[in-house]
């Protein structure tokens, strides 16, 4: 679960890292009076206004500005809230924006004694132990600098049975070439993010630009944070973050309907029960020529209302020019699987305009094979993987 960067600093916030305080708004007059209430608080008279959207590279878009005055407050949010933001990590489309993060200046008007860096926490896979990820080179895309310059990123391995320690800290802190208060400030931030990470079973925790103030404070100044979906039982308090706006239309309604179902930019729609033969599915799709544009789980119950569920799911991505449904019948049996396919398509009728391929192996996949074919539907029943291949090489070249 991706959370906006306001929701991940208030967890940071929690675990004790400092943060750059604001306060999120819907409308410009919300604004303005999240502004007044800032300088109340932090004594700050310039203000960032930030659009809040689930991408990076917000600023690169016009979606982050700096306001000099209430009156930036009120025309920059007025022009960012609702806007149709852009950024290297959005479709070309962009995200629409729905409310603006209005924060301090933590950069202090005419001093410029700061210093940026770049610091991110996350499972290396590789090794299975956690990993910080940290540069001298903060406020940049972590991808140019490892392009670039290389020698210029550091990383902390962390055994998760130990957890951080002490040495560990201090070193991240010595690397990033700090000394006195500022070292002491960083390695106290460092103890507490990597906290943070771990208490709140994220996935990511990436802040960008972690900041060193004149006055040697180090605060972060954005956050990019990613909850595991499935510890979410452990974290009631995390679900109401879930923001549906900022997610794809198509798999919010599959997973409302308990549906495994993730987007793609293919045009071939997949329909299969377990993770393991959606890959193998989408390997064969590439193979033969096409791209696979979902990965759609059935599950275990593939009778005609779940078969149906998903084929209307598939279907509302209009890139989609055929389907594969590709099912094992282990505990559910290939028949009745068959049977569902034929109900599915007899309910929807017309809304069905494209080529269905369907390969069922397993517990009664003759029968299943035979009620496909015997059924007078447009649907291509085949045995093989690589029937199925050369199918839809067949009916994408139509």
């Amino acid at each position: 679960m991706n959370l906006h960067e306001y929701q991940g600093k208030a967890i940071l916030n929690s675990f004790g890292v400092r943060i750059q305080r604001g306060i999120v708004a819907d409308n410009h007059l919300k604004a303005v009076e999240a502004a007044k209430q800032l300088t109340v608080e932090t004594g700050t008279s310039w203000w960032v206004v930030k659009a809040q959207i689930h991408a990076g590279g917000r600023g690169k878009g016009g979606g982050v500005k700096l306001a000099k005055s209430l009156q930036d407050v009120e025309t920059i949010s007025k022009n960012i809230i609702g806007m149709m933001l852009i950024t290297p990590q959005t479709s070309v489309e962009g995200k629409k924006v729905n409310q603006v993060l209005i924060a301090e200046d933590v950069y202090y008007p005419g001093e410029a004694q700061h210093e940026e860096f770049y610091m991110s926490v996350l499972l290396n896979r590789a090794t299975g132990k956690n990993m910080i990820m940290y540069s001298t080179e903060g406020g940049m895309d972590i991808e140019t600098v490892a392009e670039e310059t290389p020698h210029l990123i550091f990383t902390e391995e962390i055994d998760p049975t130990l957890g951080i320690l002490a040495f560990q800290a201090r070193k991240i802190a010595f690397n990033l070439d700090l000394s006195g208060d500022a070292f002491k400030e960083m390695v106290k931030f460092v103890t507490s993010l990597y906290t943070a990470y771990i208490n709140s079973d994220a996935t990511l925790f990436e802040i960008n630009p972690v900041l060193k103030t004149s006055d040697n404070k180090i605060l972060a100044v954005d956050a990019k944070v990613t909850i595991d979906d499935s510890s979410l039982f452990r974290h009631k308090e995390y679900i109401n973050l879930r923001d549906l706006r900022e997610e794809n239309p198509i798999e919010v309604e599959a997973n409302a309907v308990g549906l495994n179902y993730v987007a793609l930019d293919g045009n071939v729609g997949c329909m299969v029960n377990g993770a393991g033969l959606a890959m193998s599915t989408m390997d064969l799709i590439k193979q033969s020529g096409g791209e696979p544009a979902n990965f759609l789980d059935v599950g275990g119950t593939a009778d005609a209302e779940r078969v149906e569920t998903g084929f209307r799911i598939i279907l509302k991505d209009p890139k989609v020019k055929a389907i594969l449904v590709n099912i094992f019948g282990g505990i559910v049996r290939c028949d009745r699987v068959a049977q569902g396919i034929v109900d599915a398509y007899k309910n929807m009728g017309d809304e069905i305009k494209i080529p269905i391929i369907v390969r069922l192996q397993g517990t009664n996949a003759v029968e299943a094979k035979i009620l496909i074919d015997q059924s007078g539907l447009a649907v291509h029943s085949v045995v093989e993987f690589q029937e199925a291949a050369d199918k839809v090489k067949e009916v994408l070249a139509f």
